[in-house]
Parts: C-alpha cells; sequence; structure tokens
C-alpha cells in the first residue's frame, strides 16, 4: 500500500491551553507551542483556536511522488484537486486532508508479552511487567481518527475513491472502517447533523498500559470518564475511552486487528450491536450522541 499511516492531525478547540495540559497528562510529548509527539509518530497533533472544536486537518502518509499522482489523479475523476499545499477537503466533514510524502514507521522487534494460563507457565517465579511498570503512559502513535459527516456517502467516496483507504469492515449507513495502512482502519465516517470530531485513538503497549493511562487520568478528574474499559468487535482492539476539556473523546487502545495481505483479508457487513462491542460497560448514550452536539449544530448554524 502506498500509504502507509495517518501522519498527523490538527484539532480546533475553543480552549487550547486547558487542553493541551490534558494531552501532556495524556502521555504525549510536548514538542512546540501546542504541539505534540508520540513515541514512534513523531509530531501528530496541533491545538489551534477554534470557536467550536473541531478537526481542522488530516495528514496522511505516502511514500513517493507517484503516490501523490495517483492520488491527484484519483481525486479528478471526482472533480476535486490538491492545491499547492497538498491538501483537499471533505465537505461532509468539513475536513481539510493533507497527503505528504513521509516516512515510514519502524519498529525493531519486540518480545512478546507473557502470561501465565492455565498448564502455562510462561513466566514463573516473578510478577507481572504490567504491575512493576512505573514510568508514565506514552501513547506509540496514533491510530485513527472518527468523523460525523453531513453526507456520509459522499465522504465514504472522497476518502475511497479520492484518497484510496480501503474499506476493512462496515456497517451500512452507520460506520465506515477505512485504512491507509496495515492498521484495520485509520479514519471512521459515520453520519452526523453537523461535521464534528467524534474521538482520536493512540495506541498505546498492551492492555496494562491502557489501564494504567486512564487510571492515571482519571485521578481527581471522574468528570473525563467516558466509556472502558472493554473491546471492540470490529478491530478486535482493547479499548478506554476520556473525554478532554473541549469535549473531544481521546482513546488508549492496544491489540487492533492488522491487514497485511488484502487477499486474505475479508470485509465484513455487520448489522447489530456486536460490531461496537464484546465485552464491557454498557455504551453511555453519550458516546452515541455527544452531549455537546445540539451546541455544535447550533454554532455551524450560526445560532
Amino acid at each position: 500500500m502506498a500509504m502507509h499511516r495517518l501522519t498527523g492531525i490538527t484539532i480546533g478547540v475553543p480552549n487550547v491551553a486547558e487542553t493541551a495540559a490534558y494531552y501532556a497528562e495524556f502521555g504525549l510529548a510536548p514538542a512546540g507551542a501546542d504541539t505534540f509527539a508520540t513515541v514512534d509518530g513523531g509530531e501528530q497533533l496541533r491545538l489551534v483556536h477554534s470557536p467550536t472544536r473541531r478537526l481542522v486537518e488530516l495528514g496522511i502518509g505516502v511514500d513517493d511522488p507517484d503516490d501523490l499522482g495517483r492520488i491527484r489523479a484519483a481525486l479528478a475523476r471526482l472533480d476535486l484537486a490538491l492545491d499547492a499545499g497538498g491538501t483537499v477537503t471533505d465537505l461532509g466533514t468539513a475536513v481539510r486532508v493533507r497527503v505528504e510524502i513521509a516516512g515510514r514507521i519502524v519498529r525493531a522487534e519486540e518480545p512478546p508479552p507473557v502470561y501465565n494460563g492455565p498448564g502455562r507457565v510462561s513466566r514463573a517465579n516473578g510478577r507481572a511487567p504490567g504491575v512493576l511498570r512505573e514510568t508514565p503512559v506514552r501513547p506509540r502513535k496514533l491510530g485513527h481518527v472518527v468523523m460525523g459527516s453531513t453526507d456520509h456517502e459522499a465522504s465514504r467516496r472522497f476518502f475511497t475513491e479520492g484518497i484510496g483507504l480501503k474499506v476493512s469492515d462496515e456497517v451500512p449507513g452507520v460506520a465506515a472502517f477505512l485504512r491507509c495502512s496495515t492498521d484495520h482502519h485509520n479514519v471512521l465516517v459515520q453520519p452526523a447533523p453537523v461535521p464534528f470530531l467524534h474521538h482520536t485513538s493512540w495506541e498505546v503497549e498492551d492492555v496494562d498500559e491502557i489501564g494504567r493511562g486512564a487510571h492515571r487520568m482519571l485521578e481527581g478528574h471522574p468528570e473525563r470518564h467516558v466509556w472502558g474499559l472493554g473491546r471492540h468487535h470490529i478491530g478486535s482492539n482493547f479499548f478506554w475511552y476520556l473525554k478532554d476539556p473541549a469535549g473531544n473523546f481521546s482513546e488508549y487502545y492496544s491489540d487492533l486487528d492488522c491487514v497485511v495481505d488484502d487477499a486474505i483479508w475479508k470485509p465484513e457487513v455487520f448489522t447489530d450491536m456486536r460490531a461496537l462491542y464484546d465485552w464491557g460497560p454498557p455504551v453511555p448514550p453519550s458516546f452515541i450522541e455527544p452531549e455537546d452536539l445540539a451546541a455544535l449544530m447550533a454554532g455551524a448554524h450560526g445560532g
């Protein structure tokens, strides 16, 4: 796949300083004025001022100029074009997508996690590494972004036929799980009455890091909790969702499905709540419809 990762995002918020403090506590490393980096992905989050919270820009990395040329040709068939800066806007989500040549994330091979189980002593005479960790949780990379679109089908065409993302799984009329890498999904578009950012998702080492990170974020701030701990069905990942001061959800995740052979992976169509999660607490209504959605709609119409 010529595309290989999300390079970064720009989020507009009305309270930049407060939101920046949240993401520093979340584990992203400050890398400049209101810019934050992950361990493996480099600078992947930028915060800018906006009257209401919104996803301003989404970056997608490609290998070389030929890849850019193929995307330009595909966009032209939709009567769209990359501007001089390599960006094009999807009208349904109101998000500016930047396609750029970027280096791939290269990770050294790491030993598999060591777990004991029935009839299997993989870790003898020692405590689990997860309970011995004391260092802060640091997200390894930006994994995916979920956006609301006022024209779900048009946004789906934009990202698949125009940019070239592939469909991993789908809930018809509800969500398209799209990938620009070997990760199961990097972009998810869902129907919405107004364009908005539902959540960003950040990969950590394992489920222990999800729990450690969420536990730390909730100490003294129970209002940050949204949903978790649980395990999704589509994508298979463990999750815990929190809420930043602007109202955006941020997810710690681990153990996401990876698609390394398109001939073997078969996209599925799901029609029930099994698509959302296999286990975990009940889905809070605010996860399906954020509490500030009416205010976002009023802001979009100048109310």
